[in-house]
């Protein structure tokens, strides 16, 4: 491979299964192959890359990442997401119904990033009463802005959340992201699916993560809807850290190493049984605490 000997540096905007999308200082945007296989770059990733003579471009190193989101693959092992974040954007919605502990699961994710965490509850237009996950996790100090993309409601918070932020916008599929994108943009940049209407879930319209650029210097990177995630988290004893109403007790358990289960004295369960943590923020715990020990006793599924 004939390559100009210069390397710049870019920033990838989008990923693709074979190739990325590089932006230049000036702007530009270009198709990138990658020089060797073990290159893994990600949207948000700064890279160093080269023009080749035909006019084609191709990545030849990654910068080291401040910031990374992961989560668990299909084979139980960790796969990178997006990188360089200050924020995450977790959206949900009335429909289809909110799948409470995935939004937990990215919250958690977003305290052992670490990156702030701003929850938008999304198609206001077919509600009529908050739900009462939504006012908990406004209580332990959660920001919450409420929108409707289809009526353009609230998306003036959004965006002022957003200012000189680069954040992912995550969730499960069907709660409009892609039209809250488009809505903040201005522009249908993004394809809008309709709901499916067995169980109602929503269609998957995003395909590869991308950045867009709003006018007040912020940065959304999309990223395909789910209707399962979890964060790739190194021992199940890190994930007190991911459960922000779990701080003030922590260290305060009769046992150092207390996971906060069936363990005696344990601060957090006493603070669960006086009403001070949520019955479900606390199942939601149990969950993930549980599917993390169990991925990593399986220890073909350790590693990256």
């Amino acid at each position: 491979m004939r390559l100009i000997p210069m390397d710049a540096r870019g920033l990838v905007v989008a990923r693709h299964r074979r190739h990325v999308t590089v932006e230049n200082d000036a702007g530009e945007r270009h198709q990138c192959a990658l020089l060797r296989r073990q290159l893994k770059p990600l949207v948000g990733d700064e890279v160093d890359w080269r023009r080749q003579a035909d006019g084609k471009g191709v990545v030849t190193g990654v910068a080291p990442r401040h910031t990374v989101l992961t989560r668990i693959d299909g084979r139980g092992r960790r796969e990178d997401v997006a990188a360089n974040l200050t924020q995450l954007l977790v959206v949900a919605a009335p429909v289809p119904s909110p799948d409470w502990t995935l939004l937990d699961r990215y919250l958690v994710a977003a305290e052992l990033i670490p990156v702030k965490a701003v929850i938008v509850f999304n198609k206001l237009d077919l509600v009529n009463a908050e739900p009462e996950p939504l006012q908990d996790l406004h209580k332990i100090g959660y920001r919450v802005c409420r929108t409707s993309a289809m009526l353009g409601s609230g998306l003036g918070h959004v965006a002022t959340v957003m200012a000189r932020e680069r954040g992912a916008v995550v969730g499960q599929s069907g709660t409009g992201k892609s039209s809250l994108i488009n809505a903040l943009l201005g522009e249908q940049l993004q394809a809008v699916g309709r709901l499916t209407e067995k169980g109602r879930h929503g269609r998957h319209t995003t395909s590869a993560a991308t950045l867009y650029r709003l006018g007040n210097g912020g940065e959304l990177i999309d990223s395909p809807g789910v209707r399962n995630y979890a964060p790739y988290i190194e021992s199940a004893a890190e994930i007190e850290r991911g459960f922000r109403e779990f701080h003030p007790h922590l260290g305060n358990c009769r046992f150092d190493d207390c996971r906060h289960l069936a363990e005696p004295d344990c601060a957090v369960k006493a603070e669960l049984a006086s009403g001070g943590i949520s019955p479900r923020r606390y199942e939601s715990y149990e969950k993930l605490y549980d599917l993390v020990a169990t991925l990593h006793a399986r220890p073909s599924n350790k590693g990256g």
